[in-house]
C-alpha cells in the first residue's frame, strides 16, 4: 500500500473508535467464531442476573433509608436523588460487572480475539483446544492482574471525587471507566502478540480520541440491560478489528 494511501487510512480511523465497537455486532456473527462468543455470553448472563438482583435490592433499601432520614419538606429531593443514584450505580456496576466477567472469561476472550484476527487478516485460524486454553490461564490471569493493579489506585481516588463533587464527579468517573474499558478490550490482541502492558498503554495514549470514543461507547452499552450481555464479545471483536486496521502498524 502506498504511504499516502496508508496515511489516509489511518487518518480515517483516528476519529472512529466508536464505529469499531458497532462493527463488532456484525463480526460476532462471523462463521468460525460463534462458539467462542457463546462462552463469554453465558458467563455474562449468569453474573448479570445474580449481580443485578442484589444491586437492585441494596439500592432500594439505601434510598428508603435516605428518604426516611430527610425532613418531609425535602421529599421533593427524591426526584433528583433517584435518577442520580441509578446513574451512579449503573456506571459503577457496569465496570465492576465487566471486570469480574473478564477475569472469569479471560482465556476464552483471548482465544476469541485470536480467531477474529485470523479471519480479518485472511490467515488460517490457529487450532486451539481446551488444553491450550488451560495452559494459557496463568498468562492471561497475570495480564488481568496488571490491569487490576493499574485500575485500583486510580479508581480509589476517582471514587472519592465521585462522591465529593456531584455531577462533575460522575463525569470524571465515567471518563475514567471509558478509558479502562478501552484498555480492557484493546489489550486482548496486544496480549496475543506478547506486547508488554506498559507498551500497550503508551500506544493507546498516542491517540486518546480513538480510545475514548471506543471506551465511551462500550461503557454506555454496558449500562443498557440485556444489551450489556453481548458487550464483551462485541467489544473484543471490535477491538481486534481496530488492532488489524490500525494498531499493529504502530508496534
Amino acid at each position: 500500500m502506498p504511504h499516502s494511501s496508508k496515511k489516509a487510512k489511518n487518518a480515517t480511523i483516528v476519529h472512529s473508535g466508536a464505529s469499531y465497537f458497532f462493527k463488532g455486532f456484525s463480526l460476532i456473527r462471523q462463521k468460525g467464531v460463534r462458539r467462542f462468543v457463546f462462552i463469554p455470553l453465558a458467563i455474562n448472563a449468569l453474573l448479570f442476573s445474580v449481580a443485578f438482583y442484589f444491586v437492585y435490592l441494596e439500592l432500594n433499601n439505601y434510598m428508603t433509608r435516605i428518604m426516611a432520614w430527610l425532613p418531609s419538606w425535602l421529599d421533593w429531593l427524591s426526584v433528583i436523588l433517584w435518577p442520580l443514584a441509578v446513574l451512579t450505580i449503573l456506571v459503577i456496576f457496569s465496570f465492576v460487572f465487566s471486570t469480574v466477567a473478564n477475569w472469569l472469561a479471560a482465556p476464552f476472550n483471548g482465544l476469541l480475539s485470536e480467531k477474529m484476527e485470523a479471519i480479518l487478516s485472511g490467515q488460517e485460524a490457529p487450532k486451539g483446544n481446551m488444553l491450550d486454553i488451560v495452559k494459557d490461564v496463568p498468562r492471561t490471569l497475570s495480564r488481568e492482574w496488571q490491569k487490576l493493579s493499574y485500575y485500583l489506585p486510580r479508581a480509589f481516588g476517582f471514587f472519592i471525587i465521585l462522591w465529593v463533587l456531584p455531577i462533575i464527579g460522575q463525569i470524571i468517573w465515567f471518563l475514567f471507566v471509558a478509558w479502562m474499558m478501552a484498555i480492557q478490550y484493546k489489550d486482548y490482541p496486544f496480549d496475543n502478540h506478547k506486547i508488554p502492558f506498559a507498551q500497550m498503554k503508551a500506544i493507546l495514549k498516542q491517540n486518546q480520541s480513538v480510545s475514548y470514543s471506543f471506551g465511551i461507547t462500550v461503557a454506555v452499552f454496558s449500562m443498557i440491560p440485556i444489551v450489556n450481555l453481548v458487550v464483551m464479545p462485541v467489544a473484543i471483536c471490535g477491538a481486534t478489528a481496530l488492532w488489524v486496521d490500525y494498531y499493529q502498524d504502530k508496534v
